[in-house]
């Protein structure tokens, strides 16, 4: 892993969070809360798939981060939602 692909693991779960919060309107916890999930998600998305595959690219390292934040987000959402 180097530096490029940790910066892209932190833009793309940051984007996954706030993008969560858009289309997802309810049961969220606001822009803060949805980004650090996002960005635990894709850290946990990211690290996972390197670790099992080495040699991905950094468009699929990508996507498979983005996948991670959108897992963790849309089980917040159900297990554990706010209170409106």
């Amino acid at each position: 892993m180097n530096l490029v692909m940790f910066g892209l693991w932190v833009l793309v779960g940051l984007l996954a969070g706030w993008l969560a919060g858009v289309v997802m309107k309810r049961g969220g916890y606001g822009l803060r809360g949805d980004s650090i999930l996002g960005l635990a998600g894709s850290l946990v998305g990211g690290g996972i798939w390197v670790t099992a595959s080495p040699a991905a690219g950094l468009a699929m390292v990508a996507l498979v981060a983005f996948g991670g934040a959108a897992v963790l987000i849309v089980l917040q959402r159900k297990i554990w939602p706010a209170i409106d």
